[in-house]
């Protein structure tokens, strides 16, 4: 059973959508943060990310930027920038990049299910990324980025989710920076959002794709408000987070790359060596190049391009986990060859999402002077559910989604 939950969006006026959202507050950089802002001075980034406010160094997550956040919210809702909306309502939602869409929900959430592992994980979660979007939400008083779910695809909901799109008002439609379109309808009718509720609980379990931070903070502060609150019902609106949910066969992950600064003290030769270990070597047929199938990896070293293919005596089928790419790459090559043992603390690798395309790692490896760079076959959604279902975890970096999910179309206030 799934608890799906219409909610009182607080949202930017229809003629100022473009301007106002934004990309995720995550997948910035600095100077492009203050680009957009200059650009857009109403920008949803002053919220999401306001240490763009201040002049000079400053720590992004110290008090008086989560308080600039805070007012600077407060200012938007003052200037009339942000309405409410008059009664709880679910909003359906697609992306559109490329030729590919996916349409969902965006709903609040039950934070008890994500505690009971209905709402499953395949990331882990880092303490300080969790605490800067815990004090983030306390804040605010109010969730400013969604969380994206998935579930296994129903077409008895994709039926409902196209009748409400049929009837229900649409309040945005614009296409962002990224050429991604953008479609947003509000969906009141209540006989239809009992449907969907019903609908759901005929879903066994939610699968987060992206924000496991966001999930893990909403629970916290669940537990920080609810200790503080007496007259507890599990009903108030920090019971719940604001997600959007997908059907898994309309969602699009893309390979996350690896280049890496040295070879760890090997010449190019002894490295070779190493790998032909675990793996077959051959050149490949195209540059640059983006692996055909599973268990095939693209290699960039010295101005070349090769196609390693992992030996079958270290594939574990049986297991979700070690039969990743990922974990393959990670386990024969990057670690006992390269000496990476920790890729989310060495900075001697780094990762490129497959958005920026197989050339980028070129560029990455001639222009920075790194020795050697890996294209990889994407992680597919269903491994991604494997790997929940099995309560463990993906290795770091496993999945790129693309189109992200548009920060400032929805906040959920609590």
């Amino acid at each position: 059973m799934s608890v799906i939950r219409p909610f009182k969006g607080l949202r930017p006026k229809k003629e100022l959508v473009e301007e106002f959202s934004c990309p995720p507050y995550d997948v910035l950089e600095e100077d492009e943060v203050k680009e957009i802002v200059k650009k857009h001075p109403k920008s949803f980034l002053k919220v999401t990310r306001a240490e763009v406010e201040f002049d000079g160094d400053i720590d992004p997550h110290s008090e008086e930027v989560y308080k600039k956040a805070k007012e600077n919210l407060d200012n938007f809702k003052k200037e009339g920038i942000l309405v409410e909306e008059e009664k709880p309502a679910l909003y359906l939602y697609r992306e559109t990049w490329k030729g590919h869409s996916q349409t969902g929900i965006f709903a609040t959430f039950s934070v008890d299910e994500y505690q009971k592992g209905l709402i499953k994980k395949h990331e882990l979660t880092r303490q300080d990324k969790e605490d800067d979007r815990t004090k983030h939400i306390m804040i605010l008083e109010a969730q400013a980025g969604p969380v994206f779910l998935t579930f296994k695809s129903k077409e008895s909901i994709k039926e409902l989710i196209n009748k409400g799109i049929d009837e229900a008002e649409k309040i945005y439609d614009f296409v962002d920076e990224k050429e991604v379109h953008h479609e947003l309808w509000v969906l009141t009718n209540e006989e239809l959002i009992k449907e969907l509720e019903n609908a759901f609980k005929e879903v066994e379990a939610l699968y987060i794709a992206d924000g496991h931070h966001r999930a893990a903070a909403a629970s916290r502060v669940k537990e920080i408000l609810k200790s503080k609150n007496p007259l507890h019902t599990g009903n108030e609106e920090y019971n719940f987070f604001m997600a959007v949910v997908f059907p898994h066969d309309e969602l699009k992950i893309l390979d996350y790359n690896r280049v890496v600064k040295d070879l760890n003290g090997l010449t190019e030769e002894e490295f070779m060596n190493k790998v032909s270990e675990y793996f077959e070597i051959s050149e490949a047929p195209e540059s640059p190049y983006k692996p055909k199938a599973r268990h095939e990896f693209g290699m960039y070293i010295n101005k070349k391009w090769y196609s390693l293919r992992a030996k079958e005596n270290i594939v574990d089928e049986s297991d979700p986990v070690k039969q990743l790419d990922v974990y393959i790459l990670q386990n024969y090559l990057l670690d006992p060859i390269l000496g990476i043992e920790n890729p989310r603390k060495d900075p001697r690798i780094h990762f490129l999402g497959g958005i920026r395309g197989v050339k980028a790692l070129e560029e990455w490896i001639d222009g920075k002077n790194w020795k050697v760079a890996f294209s990889m076959y994407p992680t597919s959604i269903e491994e991604l559910m494997d790997v929940a279902d099995a309560d463990k975890t993906m290795p770091p970096k496993s999945t790129w989604f693309e189109p992200k999910l548009r920060s400032g179309l929805l906040i959920h206030k609590i």
